[in-house]
């Protein structure tokens, strides 16, 4: 039989037929360079499909599930920039690792081999932890619709031992220091005090409007975020909402919050006179971050300027240390856009501030958020800590006793 007379749901396709059919919800797809074997295997298949309800359960694979589950149920609880952004995450994680597995043959070993194999293969664990969660409700899912009769998710672990990426790091004081000393001159000096004064987002930092301050009452409006991604080869920029409900939040003016936003606004203003028609943001003309040519400033950008900073504190470190006849070493690590936000969270715990107010400040759903992702414990605070347990006063009472204590108020170099 030549090619242009297949049956239809056959095609050829490079050196093998392959026959694929949906009967009663169940895909049916089948290869074999054997065009008479396949189509008396492909029949067998559509009659088991129609009467025999086990097959789904028997020949879906995790893909497939994944598919299925992610479009009829899980991407109505999302907004929609996340859509992609979350089949993406799976694509690069299980559904690479795992994908082809059959549903009802998964065991945990297969998860936890994954896992380990994401590692290995320097996926950032924040990533692997979120693909795990999502994986854990698709399969709940999968128990639901009877494929499956318990989650092999459980007793699966994410192994501690890691190293951190760019991302999940915080900056040591004295590396915060050093990056905002650099910044001083630059077009983005207040745009990364205000980072580190308020712990904002990328996204929230790039869709905030002038109008969502509040100079007033000193407090700052986070309701929306600028989103920014690529589609059939272009590129799509919009104010979206935030992403999620507990996004949408106030944050006080803490330190010199008036100063930075009042010198932003005369930087902004001043730049849009000198730019005239060359001002990049005609749709959004009142954001409170642009670039020195009036565009939004998106995560590239803020990433961008970071890695020139780091590059440029290191290198200058490493020319003093010659100078010195010293060994260089690094003065400050690389980090990510994101890592701000953990630097936020940590100095807020190192302050002693209540965590319910961090979560606030941060916009978390739940504060088990807060406190495992974003809370790291600096070596300084660790041995302040660890000192109070035998730590006595004049009298020889024990003063592990914790005491109130009056927490610094935020300032312009130091948070906390």
């Amino acid at each position: 039989m030549g090619t242009q007379n297949l049956p239809k749901g056959v095609r050829y396709n490079k050196g093998s037929y392959e026959a694929r059919k949906v009967v009663n919800g169940v895909s049916i797809c089948m290869h074999n360079k054997d065009l008479n074997v396949l189509l008396e295997e492909f029949e067998s298949a559509i009659k088991a499909a129609m009467n025999n309800v086990d097959y789904r359960i028997k020949h879906i694979t995790l893909d497939e599930w994944f598919d299925e589950w992610f479009e009829t149920i899980k991407k109505h609880d999302l907004k929609e920039t996340s859509i992609p952004v979350r089949k993406r995450l799976y694509k690069r994680t299980f559904g690479f690792f795992i994908g082809k597995h059959l549903v009802s043959e998964l065991m945990p070993m297969d998860i936890q081999k994954a896992i380990n194999a994401m590692i290995t293969a320097e996926i950032a664990t924040s990533s692997i932890m979120d693909a795990k969660g999502m994986l854990h409700e698709c399969l709940d899912a999968a128990i639901g619709n009877r494929l499956l009769p318990t989650n092999p998710c459980l007793g699966v672990v994410v192994p501690k031992e890691y190293k951190g990426t760019a991302e999940e790091i915080f900056l040591l004081e004295d590396e915060e220091e050093l990056f905002l000393k650099d910044m001083e001159n630059s077009w983005y000096s207040e745009l990364f005090q205000f980072m580190f004064l308020t712990g904002v987002r990328v996204g929230e930092l790039g869709g905030l409007m002038w109008s969502d301050i509040d100079f007033k009452n000193e407090m700052i409006h986070i309701k929306q975020s600028l989103s920014c991604n690529y589609g059939d080869g272009e590129k799509n920029m919009g104010i979206v909402p935030p992403k999620t409900a507990c996004s949408v939040r106030d944050i006080p003016f803490m330190g010199n919050m008036r100063e930075i936003l009042l010198a932003q606004k005369d930087k902004v203003d001043a730049l849009k006179r000198r730019l005239g028609k060359r001002w990049r943001a005609v749709d959004m003309p009142d954001l409170v971050f642009v670039t020195s040519m009036g565009s939004p400033c998106t995560r590239y950008i803020v990433a961008k300027e970071i890695n020139k900073a780091v590059k440029r504190i290191n290198e200058e470190a490493a020319i003093i240390a010659i100078q010195n006849n010293q060994t260089p070493a690094e003065a400050i690590r690389k980090f990510h856009p994101h890592s701000i936000r953990h630097t936020f969270a940590t100095r807020c715990a190192e302050s002693g501030m209540d965590m319910k107010v961090a979560q606030l400040l941060l916009g978390h759903s739940n504060i088990s958020i807060t406190l495992t992702v974003y809370t790291h414990v600096s070596q300084k605070k660790m041995l302040a800590e660890t000192a109070k347990l035998f730590r006595k006063n004049v009298d020889g009472q024990d003063e592990s006793t914790p005491t109130a204590e009056v927490v610094t108020p935020i300032t312009a170099k130091s948070h906390f």
